[in-house]
């Protein structure tokens, strides 16, 4: 194999597929990146066995400068070819594949030698013979991803909690997604295939192989999502992430949505995401990160404790409140994040009691669940 390409279109696409590749795989080939040379380009591939991230560079192109003097195909470990191809000395590089997987990468009056893997050793990748593909516009799915993916659990004890839900059909696109503490959901429009005018698919896709989507999608860009039985593919551009489905029935959410409150409190949803800032700088840095919502007929105050560093205690101004005084303490990193899903709209803030969980809407959606935050409290003395 070799080839002469512009350096920064082949960086530009190496990092893509990097980020597909974990260093606790237990495969050690999959801590190289494969690298196919055809007649029409260069296929670049990274994957971890859950999700990998594939990216064409095609010699039609001119800005590549890709020529291809020698068809094949190699494997070379990941770190140590991103490191030196961005380092480099010339915007113009070759890469030439010798005998004994031996491979020299040269540009200007630099040369490296790299021991390279056997191609055939590679796991191939699923081949997806798409049931139902959905063409989903790049900036409101990001959206819709960055909106609920707060609420993905880390922990791998339950591996369906690792993902987001997803409810497409019926011309409409679902998120939902919970770690048991808190629960984030998201509905907009879709328009869905012809096939599924008047039914749904249900997926649950795993939290990272989202947040590799949203850095590699342009938010002018379409998504093309194509779905088989426990495999997803996104394309967007020249770029091709597969991911596995996470196994499992997800439980009904909705039943978790409280449709009646006793308190509600309207508010700037970024004048409280400044107050609850100002409470974790001194609820962080205690052993106990929690914070106090007081609402009561004369004020609203927010508050935190930390007995190693000292109080502090705010002042909400608040739009409108309506129902019950209330005592309630909660995980203000919880709220934080919630919070900063809604820019700067005002929010609506409804509380059963205490010990129930509270949810968090738009006020200009407030009759309807199109966007929710949940968040459980803490019980603490008093409460």
């Amino acid at each position: 194999m070799k080839f002469t390409i512009n350096r920064s279109t082949f960086v530009k696409n190496l990092n893509h597929v990097q980020r597909a590749i974990s260093s606790k795989t237990a495969i050690p080939v999959l801590t190289g990146i494969k690298i196919l040379a055809t007649e029409s380009g260069l296929l670049l591939t990274g994957s971890d066995s859950t999700i990998s991230i594939e990216a064409f560079i095609s010699t039609e192109d001119e800005s590549h400068q890709l020529e291809i003097a020698e068809r094949g195909e190699i494997v070379l470990p990941a770190r140590f070819l991103g490191e030196i191809v961005k380092k480099l000395p010339s915007d113009s590089m070759s890469l030439e594949v010798t005998v004994n997987f031996q491979t020299i990468i040269k540009s200007d009056q630099a040369e490296f030698t790299l021991n390279g893997i056997n191609p055939d050793d590679y796991p191939r990748l699923p081949e997806i013979d798409a049931q139902t593909t959905f063409n989903l516009p790049a900036n409101l799915f990001k959206q819709v991803i960055q909106q609920t993916i707060i609420s993905v659990s880390d922990q791998e004890i339950r591996p369906l909690f690792t993902g987001i839900h997803f409810v497409l059909g019926n011309d409409k696109l679902k998120a939902v997604a919970t770690d048991s503490h808190r629960l984030s959901q998201r509905i907009v429009p879709l328009n869905s295939p012809k096939e599924l005018a008047d039914e749904s698919i249900q997926l649950n896709i795993p939290g990272r192989s989202l947040n590799e989507l949203v850095r590699i999608a342009d938010d002018n860009e379409d998504i093309e999502m194509m779905v088989t039985d426990n495999q997803v593919l996104f394309k967007v551009d020249n770029i091709y992430l597969y991911s596995r489905l996470l196994e499992g029935n997800y439980p009904d959410t909705d039943r978790l949505l409280p449709s009646s409150h006793e308190t509600l409190l309207e508010i700037s949803a970024s004048e409280l995401l400044g107050a609850v800032e100002r409470a974790l700088i001194l609820s962080n840095e205690g052993h106990n990160n929690v914070v106090k919502l007081s609402i009561s007929s004369d004020d609203i105050i927010l508050s935190g404790h930390s007995a190693e560093i000292g109080n502090v205690e705010e002042t909400l101004n608040i739009i409108n409140a309506e129902g019950s005084g209330l005592n309630i303490s909660f995980n203000p990193d919880y709220l934080r994040q919630a919070l900063r899903t809604f820019g700067q709209q005002d929010v609506q803030l409804t509380f059963q009691s205490p010990s129930h969980p509270f949810i968090i809407l738009p006020s200009q959606e407030a009759d309807n669940f199109n966007m929710v935050q949940l968040i459980t409290p803490i019980r603490t003395p008093g409460n």
